[in-house]
């Protein structure tokens, strides 16, 4: 199988990024009923998209994502993923991620999209995010993670908040297993603070962070109005107050849109989505 440079920004093949959404759309709009709001607030030009990390391994959210933007905006807005560099290394996930536009995670990487005029995408929550409790499903959990800001300050770059309700509900994570994380020191080995125990298919009950065949979910998705920040530039970037207060800013403004979103989709009757 071929391996490509996990740095590279020349891998993203657009013929075959074309063809993964033709296949995936009819699926995903049937399986999950997206209902994909605030396309029309996506500016131009370089920004970074922030979004909640949902859905365990698979995070079916991401191409939900991914297709609406496309087919919308077409591939310049359609956004490269960071991505965690040992699940990138992976054998067919590799080779599946990395042609539609993933990159190892790192600010450098980043930068240099910026300067082409491109979007990224982050979940600055990572794993303990995206490993919630499903009693936690409507909270967005960043933890102490602020690299996200720094790096939209360092470039000068709008930060362009969605949040997705639904998708954490593909799976189930009974507990989030951050005394066996510790226990186990995944820190250290995957770089990961939580090893969850969950509930899903087709493994039933399995300990981990698995690849999960995910349930049928409704999921509602919006993309909020752009934040762009008053101070920007290393200066900005090294100063840990602004950091923080910028970070406030972004949470406060996904948790209010998150909880009215998951509000909507209970009102539409999301819980399954009905095949």
């Amino acid at each position: 199988m071929r391996r490509y440079d996990v740095d590279s920004l020349d891998n993203r093949d657009p013929e075959r990024f074309r063809r993964l959404v033709d296949r995936l759309e009819p699926y995903l709009w049937r399986y999950f009923r997206p209902v994909v709001l605030g396309l029309e607030r996506i500016p131009r030009g370089a920004a970074l998209y922030v979004g909640n990390h949902s859905g365990g391994v698979v995070s079916p959210d991401t191409y939900v994502l991914g297709v609406a933007i496309y087919r919308r905006h077409g591939l310049a807005d359609t956004p490269y993923g960071l991505a965690h560099g040992v699940g990138l290394g992976l054998p067919f996930v590799h080779q599946l991620l990395v042609p539609i536009g993933a990159v190892r995670a790192c600010h450098e990487n980043a930068h240099r999209i910026f300067e082409a005029g491109g979007k990224v995408l982050v979940y600055p929550g990572g794993d303990i995010d995206n490993m919630r409790a499903y009693r936690r499903r409507d909270e967005i959990v960043f933890g102490s993670r602020r690299g996200y800001v720094r790096l939209a300050l360092r470039s000068g770059v709008p930060i362009v908040p969605i949040v997705t309700a639904g998708s954490h509900a593909t799976m189930f994570v009974l507990d989030e297993g951050r005394w066996l994380a510790k226990l186990l020191r995944t820190s250290h080995l995957f770089r990961t603070e939580v090893w969850p125990v969950n509930l899903g298919l087709p493994w039933g009950l399995s300990i981990g962070p698995i690849p999960q065949f995910p349930l049928p979910s409704r999921m509602f998705l919006e993309v909020l109005e752009p934040i762009r920040f008053e101070r920007s530039g290393a200066e900005a970037a090294a100063d840990a107050a602004y950091v923080e207060r910028c970070h406030e800013q972004v949470l406060s403004t996904m948790q209010t849109a998150l909880t009215a979103l998951a509000r909507r989709r209970r009102a539409a009757g999301g819980l399954m989505s009905s095949l």
